[in-house]
């Protein structure tokens, strides 16, 4: 790991609500609102961002597990800012508090984790389970 993945360090991005991030089960959209799906997207995007600048080149990471508690809805056409803060860095283990926003609105929150370890770990995992599985 590259220095400086220290707590508190912190990525923000902003979305604008559109159709396509409104939740639609079975094909039917139920509510023209920001779905939870695409609310823990931008929270993992966020959550990417704080970490791909502190990586090796011979690191990679993979998602560890998400917790959100979405709190409040936003309409389509709302901007919404996600921001994923580290909250700290143990054995190869990422934390950071994730938050979102309509305005100053608490749209949801939560953490994300990220697991970090050497690419060639990843890739021998990754062709253990493809074989696992015949693919």
């Amino acid at each position: 790991m590259r220095p400086g993945l220290d707590p508190g360090v912190f990525h923000e991005l902003t979305a604008t609500v559109t159709d396509d991030m409104c939740p639609h089960f079975d094909g039917k959209l139920v509510h023209r609102v920001y779905s939870t799906w695409s609310l823990v997207h931008h929270m993992e995007l966020a959550g990417r961002r704080v970490l791909v600048p502190h990586l090796e080149p011979h690191e990679e990471a993979v998602g560890g597990g998400i917790s959100v508690r979405h709190r409040s809805p936003a309409i389509v056409g709302s901007d919404v800012r996600v921001r994923a803060t580290v909250k700290s860095l143990v054995r190869g283990r990422l934390l950071c508090d994730t938050h979102a926003w309509c305005g100053t609105r608490l749209l949801a929150d939560g953490e994300f984790v990220q697991v970090i370890m050497e690419k060639r770990v990843l890739e021998a995992l990754l062709a253990k389970c493809a074989e696992e599985s015949g693919a």
